[in-house]
């Protein structure tokens, strides 16, 4: 039994060492996280250069979507992009055509897209 009364301020010098070492680890981790350099957030779009003829893998960067999305996302999506594009809102009839193309060749319409483009 005195072993364990002798043993117990050792064992307690210890706790608070290691205490005091995490503590420290800690506080320089959060500053190293802190001082990092901040990393933008936004997703990368198309950087265009429209090809000849429109693939549904150029289609699905356009409009922001995977390959293999839904109709349903693929209408929101164009939807989306076309609000930004808009010609009546000071967007581009190019870019509004080509955005048209996208949800065509995306939902299987065929080259029948009526851009004059």
């Amino acid at each position: 039994m005195i072993c364990v009364i002798q043993g117990t301020p050792l064992l307690a010098g210890l706790a608070i060492a290691a205490a005091a070492l995490a503590g420290r680890y800690s506080i320089q981790a959060w500053q190293a996280f802190k001082a990092r350099p901040p990393k933008p957030r936004m997703r990368k779009f198309y950087e265009g250069g429209f090809q000849q003829t429109m693939t549904r893998r150029e289609a699905a960067q356009i409009l922001g979507i995977r390959e293999n999305a839904t109709a349903d996302k693929i209408k929101e999506a164009h939807r989306k992009v076309m609000v930004a594009n808009h010609p009546d809102a000071g967007g581009s009839h190019y870019l509004a055509s080509k955005i048209n193309e996208a949800k065509d060749v995306m939902l299987g319409k065929g080259k029948n897209s009526g851009s004059p483009f």
